[in-house]
């Protein structure tokens, strides 16, 4: 339990030290005509780069430090579901200009905005489940 929750800190840093808790720059990345923000285009980059070198240290790996195997995706993991999620999860980002990890970190900088949205996606989760558990 202690490894996850360093590495949801660590994260959680990173999105708020590259100004990700704040809306307006993710509305301001997708506003391509108008006063475009490359702040995430920046993150993701370096997010990128920074997986790209520990790929790189994966592949010569035997096993992980903390598991006792590693969990790679694959391409039987594609199914309708996830696709409509990750749709689901890009217009709602778009639209509210966070996801649930910024939601969670900016209820600290500007609670009352973010508390609606952290409540609406657990409204959102919670549906989720009753309709699962349903069919």
């Amino acid at each position: 339990m202690f490894w996850p929750l360093v590495s949801g800190t660590i994260f959680g840093a990173g999105l708020a030290l590259g100004g990700m808790t704040d809306p307006a720059r993710v509305r301001g990345f997708l506003d391509i005509f108008g006063s475009w923000d490359p702040t995430l285009a920046f993150v993701m980059g370096s997010a990128a780069f920074v997986m790209a070198i520990a790929w790189r240290f994966v592949a010569r790996m035997d096993q992980p430090l903390f598991a006792e195997k590693f969990f790679l995706p694959d391409r039987s993991d594609l199914t309708p579901r996830l696709i409509g999620g990750s749709a689901l999860f890009g217009i709602g980002w778009g639209v509210a200009g966070l996801c649930p990890g910024p939601g969670i970190a900016a209820l600290v900088i500007e609670p009352t905005a973010a508390a609606i949205f952290v409540v609406a996606m657990l409204a959102g989760m919670g549906l989720v489940q009753l309709i699962e558990r349903q069919s």
